[in-house]
C-alpha cells in the first residue's frame, strides 16, 4: 500500500515536469511552413542588429564620456571625446550648482507631469466616447478630428488665440495648445472598440454607468496602450521648447530645461534673465563642451529611467489594431 502511494505521488509530481518540458519544446519548435534560417541569413541579422545598436549607443557613449572629461582632454581630442582619459565630475557639479538649471529642471518635471495627466484624461475620455457607436454625434466629431490632422489654423492664428486668452507668460500656454494628439486618440479608440461587449453588457446589467465601465473595465483591459500613450505624451512635453519661444518672455523664470539647453548650447553663454547669469559667470561667457554635454545628459536621464518600466507594454500598445481577426 505504501509503495503504491509513493509511486502514485511520484507520477503526480512527474506530470507537471513533463508538461513543462513539452511546453518548452513547443515554444522553440518552428512551424512546419517556416524554413530554417541559413547561416548567411543569421549572419546578416546579427550584423544588422549590431550596426543599429552601435548607431544608437555610440553617440550616447560619446556624450557621456565628453561630459566626464576635463578641458585638457577635450582639447587633446579636438572636440568630442571618444575614450575617457581624465575623468572628472566638475561639469555636473557646476551645472547642478547653478540656480537656472535647477529651476528649469523643476519646471520641466512639473510641465511633463501635469501635461501628461491632462492629455491622458482628455484623450481617454474622447477615445472612449468615440468608441461607443451609439454615442451622440460620434461620427461627426470623429470626422472633425481627422480633418484637424491635415488642416490647421497655422502658427500666427494659434499665437493670436493663446495670447488673446491671456496665455502669454502663463504656465498653461506650455500645456493646453499641445494637450491633444488626434493620432493618439485614434489609437486609443481602436483599442477601446475591441473591448469585449459581453463585459460591458454584463456591467450594465449590474447597474454600472459609463464612468464605472471606463474606470473598472476598459482601462484595466487596456493598460498596454495607455502606458504607451502616456509615454508618447510625456516625451513630447519633456522635449518641448517651441512653445516657450512663443509664449514666454526672454527674462522669464519659467523656462523648461530643454529651452535652457537650447539657449546655452546655441549662444554659448549664461542664461539671461532674473534667475542669474548661469554658467557665464564661472567661465567668462564661454561654454565648455563638457558642460554642454552634461546638460544633454541631464535631459536624457529621466527618459532612460522611465522607459524600462513602459517597455514591456510598448510592443502590445504600438501594434494595436495591426492584427485583425
Amino acid at each position: 500500500m505504501t509503495l503504491a502511494i509513493e509511486r502514485a505521488s511520484g507520477d503526480a509530481a512527474a506530470k507537471p515536469l513533463a508538461a513543462q518540458a513539452v511546453r518548452k519544446k513547443r515554444k522553440y519548435e518552428r512551424p512546419v511552413w517556416e524554413e530554417p534560417p541559413t547561416a548567411v541569413g543569421q549572419a546578416a541579422k546579427g550584423i544588422t542588429l549590431g550596426g543599429v545598436l552601435l548607431v544608437m549607443l555610440v553617440p550616447l557613449w560619446i556624450i557621456v564620456v565628453t561630459s566626464l572629461s576635463t578641458q585638457a582632454a577635450v582639447n587633446r581630442a579636438g572636440g568630442l571625446v571618444i575614450w575617457p582619459t581624465d575623468i572628472t565630475f566638475e561639469a555636473y557639479r557646476v551645472m547642478l550648482s547653478d540656480a537656472t538649471v535647477r529651476t528649469a529642471l523643476l519646471v520641466s518635471l512639473g510641465i511633463t507631469a501635469v501635461g501628461t495627466l491632462v492629455s491622458m484624461a482628455v484623450s481617454v475620455m474622447c477615445a472612449y466616447g468615440l468608441s461607443r457607436s451609439r454615442s451622440l454625434g460620434h461620427r461627426f466629431i470623429l470626422m472633425l478630428l481627422i480633418v484637424t490632422m491635415f488642416v490647421n489654423g497655422g502658427l500666427i492664428p494659434t499665437f493670436l488665440v493663446v495670447t488673446g486668452l491671456g496665455g502669454y507668460d502663463q504656465w498653461w500656454a506650455l500645456i493646453l495648445p499641445s494637450a491633444v494628439s488626434v493620432f493618439n486618440i485614434l489609437i486609443l479608440r481602436s483599442f477601446y472598440s475591441s473591448t469585449s461587449l459581453d463585459l460591458i453588457e454584463a456591467a450594465r446589467i449590474d447597474g454600472a454607468g459609463d464612468w464605472r465601465i471606463l474606470w473598472s473595465i476598459v482601462l484595466p483591459t487596456s493598460r498596454a496602450v495607455t502606458a504607451v500613450m502616456a509615454l508618447f505624451y510625456g516625451v513630447g512635453y519633456w522635449n518641448s521648447f517651441f512653445n516657450v519661444m512663443l509664449y514666454m518672455p526672454t527674462d522669464s523664470e519659467k523656462w523648461p530645461l530643454q529651452y535652457v539647453l537650447l539657449t546655452y548650447v546655441n549662444r554659448g553663454n549664461g542664461m539671461p534673465g532674473s534667475v542669474n547669469n548661469g554658467f557665464g559667470d564661472q567661465f567668462s561667457q564661454t561654454a565648455p563642451l563638457a558642460l554642454q554635454m552634461a546638460v544633454v545628459v541631464l535631459t536624457l536621464v529621466p527618459l532612460l529611467v522611465v522607459y524600462p518600466f513602459v517597455q514591456k507594454h510598448f510592443r502590445t500598445g504600438v501594434l494595436t489594431g495591426a492584427i485583425k481577426g
